[in-house]
C-alpha cells in the first residue's frame, strides 16, 4: 500500500509539473512580449534591448516573438510611467529605462507617476561603470588641467534621473567639477550627435555604453575620457582616474558613494507592470538569466561591444530597495544638487 501511494503521488506530481509547463507553453505561444525602451533608438539601452530580444523569446516556454518599441521623452520618464500606469500585467510588457529614476523618486521628482516598489524586476544585462568624455576641441586631456583651468563645459543631457545629468551635477558640488548640463535629448544617440556638432563639448556615460556606441569618436581621438566614477577602476579603464579621489569633504564622497556608485547595479533594469503574475515573473526571469548565458547572445554581444555582466531580477530588486536607504541627512542636499 506505501509502495502504491507512493507511486500515485510520483504519477500527480508528474502531471502537475507537466500541466504547468503546458500552460505556460500555451499562454507564450504565438504570442509579442514586447520590450518598452525609454529612449530613442540608437543608444546604448535600446542597443541591449535589440540584441537581448533577438534571443530572450527561445528561452521563454511557448517562444514568443520579442519586439522592441521605443517611447522616449520627459528624461524617461514617459516610458517608465506606461509601463507602470497603462501596460496589461499579463507578463507580455517589460519595461526598460534608467534606474536613477528610482533615486528620483525617493527624492520627489515632479512627472515620477510610479512606485518602485510595486514592479517586477526581470534582471540587468550589465552592471554601468560610468566615465566622463570631452570633446578635443576643448583641449585639455586630464581630470587635473581641467580643474586648474576652470574651463567651464557643456555636458548633454536626458534630464534629472538620467546618469548623463546626475553624474556631472554630483562632481561639480563635490570636487568642483566645472560642468554645465544642457538637458532635454531624448536618447544617448542625440547627445552623440550634439556633441559632434559642437553644439555639447562633454558626455557622461557608461563604459559598457560608450565603447559599443561611441566606437568611431574614441577611435578618431575626437572623445577623450578623463574621470571615471566607480569605486574602483574597470578592467578595460586601469589608468583612468577615480572621482571620488578628488572629492574636497567627506560630505562629498558620501554623496559620491551614495548617489554615483550605487547608480551602476540598477542603472539598466527590465521591469514589468505591478500585478503581474508571480509565475509569470520567475519564467521571465529564468529566461533572462537564461539568455544572458546563451552564447549566440553572447556572440551578439561581443559583436555590438557590449558588456554582459548581469543581476538576476531577486538581485535588482534587493538592489532597487537599497537605493531608498539613503542617509536622510543626506536626502535635502541630494535634492539640490539634483535638481
Amino acid at each position: 500500500m506505501v509502495n502504491r501511494g507512493i507511486l500515485w503521488a510520483a504519477v500527480a506530481l508528474a502531471f502537475a509539473v507537466t500541466g504547468s509547463a503546458s500552460g505556460q507553453d500555451s499562454f507564450y505561444k504565438g504570442k509579442t512580449l514586447r520590450i518598452i525602451v525609454a529612449t530613442s533608438p540608437g543608444g546604448g539601452y535600446d542597443t541591449y534591448s535589440r540584441v537581448i530580444a533577438r534571443h530572450f523569446g527561445r528561452h521563454i516556454p511557448g517562444n514568443p516573438t520579442v519586439a522592441v518599441e521605443n517611447m522616449p521623452g520627459a528624461a524617461q520618464m514617459i516610458g517608465a510611467n506606461h509601463v507602470y500606469k497603462i501596460s496589461k500585467p499579463d507578463g507580455l510588457t517589460i519595461g526598460h529605462f534608467i534606474g536613477g529614476l528610482f533615486l528620483q523618486q525617493l527624492l520627489g521628482k515632479p512627472g515620477i507617476e510610479f512606485d518602485a516598489a510595486k514592479f517586477g524586476y526581470v534582471g540587468v544585462p550589465a552592471q554601468d561603470n560610468y566615465a566622463l568624455g570631452l570633446s578635443k576641441t576643448v583641449g585639455i586631456t586630464t581630470i587635473e588641467q581641467w580643474l586648474s583651468a576652470k574651463t567651464v563645459v557643456k555636458f548633454g543631457g536626458l534630464g534629472p534621473g538620467s546618469y548623463t545629468d546626475d553624474v556631472p551635477k554630483v562632481l561639480k558640488e563635490a570636487i568642483g567639477l566645472p560642468v554645465q548640463v544642457v538637458a532635454g535629448y531624448k536618447g544617448t544617440a542625440d547627445i552623440r550627435l550634439a556633441f559632434n556638432s559642437g553644439e555639447v563639448q562633454g558626455v557622461c556615460n557608461a563604459w559598457e555604453s560608450t565603447k559599443a556606441t561611441w566606437s568611431k569618436e574614441l577611435a578618431s581621438g575626437d572623445v577623450i575620457l578623463v574621470l571615471q566614477n566607480t569605486p574602483k577602476p574597470h578592467l578595460d579603464l586601469p589608468n583612468l582616474p577615480l572621482a571620488i579621489n578628488y572629492a574636497k569633504t567627506e560630505e562629498g564622497r558620501k554623496i559620491i558613494r551614495a548617489v554615483v556608485h550605487t547608480i551602476g547595479p540598477t542603472s539598466r533594469p527590465y521591469v514589468l507592470p505591478p500585478g503581474t503574475p508571480k509565475d509569470r515573473v520567475e519564467i521571465l526571469r529564468k529566461a533572462f538569466m537564461e539568455t544572458m548565458k546563451d552564447p549566440e547572445f553572447l556572440a551578439d554581444a561581443r559583436k555590438a561591444k557590449l558588456d554582459v555582466n548581469p543581476l538576476d531580477g531577486a538581485t535588482l530588486e534587493k538592489n532597487v530597495r537599497e537605493v531608498f536607504n539613503l542617509d536622510p541627512a543626506l536626502v535635502p542636499k541630494t535634492r539640490e544638487i539634483l535638481k
